[in-house]
């Protein structure tokens, strides 16, 4: 009983978690998606199996990673080709 006497939280201040909200043009960038359309094109000019590979990799990291605030088919089918 004496260590609930000593406990400083109080228990009617506690508050839900909600996260902020972040307008779509104030995400972060995309890295993965930019290099997989870099790697896509050098493997595309330069005939290298190695870069296709990886762009193929990125892709997927980068549609992994899309959150859904991002998906609408437009952005989707256009990260999928």
């Amino acid at each position: 009983m004496a260590s609930q006497s000593n406990d400083p939280r109080q228990p009617s201040a506690a508050r839900p978690f909600r996260p902020s909200m972040i307008p779509p043009q104030d995400l972060p960038v995309d890295y993965s998606g930019f290099v997989a359309v870099i790697f896509g094109v050098f493997g595309a000019i330069f005939r290298h199996k190695v870069c296709s590979w990886l762009a193929i990799i990125f892709s997927a990291q980068s549609l992994a990673n899309m959150r859904s605030v991002e998906n609408d088919l437009k952005q989707t089918s256009m990260a999928m080709m």
